[in-house]
């Protein structure tokens, strides 16, 4: 048992955010490996390689999702996850200005404005609930 109190009350919240967050990094992986047409649409075209970039991300988003609600893996899965999150952002910057219709997604500002909004969200939560940051609750 941790001597920090606050480690111990933050826990709880952790393991449900880990745990949602691994839901969808898997649902995503899935897609990316259900439907890699539609997600080519709103790769940039600079990316190389782009159907194996789509095909990689994916199992990488399947693999990340799983380490993070495993204990020895959880720092690299929040790290990796992160750093895909920065990665992954000019893609979802294409899909909204280019106004890619995909499945299940909503072609409006309505679900494109708050998603580019909330991508550093994204990748503070894979921080946070892998337990590599405390921020903002740490202790002053």
């Amino acid at each position: 048992m941790s001597s920090d109190p606050l480690a111990d009350r933050s826990a709880p919240a952790r393991a449900v955010m880990r745990w949602i967050l691994a839901a969808f990094y898997a649902v995503a992986g899935i897609a990316h490996l259900w439907a890699p047409e539609q997600l080519l649409a709103i790769t940039p075209s600079w990316v190389p390689f782009a159907p194996q970039v789509i095909l990689v991300t994916g199992l990488c988003e399947i693999a990340g999702a799983i380490a993070l609600v495993t204990r020895p893996l959880r720092w690299w899965a929040g790290m990796a996850l992160a750093a895909y999150a920065v990665c992954v952002w000019p893609a979802n910057f294409k899909h909204a200005i280019d106004g890619v219709d995909l499945p299940f997604v909503a072609n409006s500002w309505l679900y494109h404005g708050p998603r580019l909004a909330l991508q550093p969200v994204i990748v503070w939560w894979a921080l946070y609930c892998a337990e590599i940051i405390d921020w903002p609750w740490r202790r002053r």
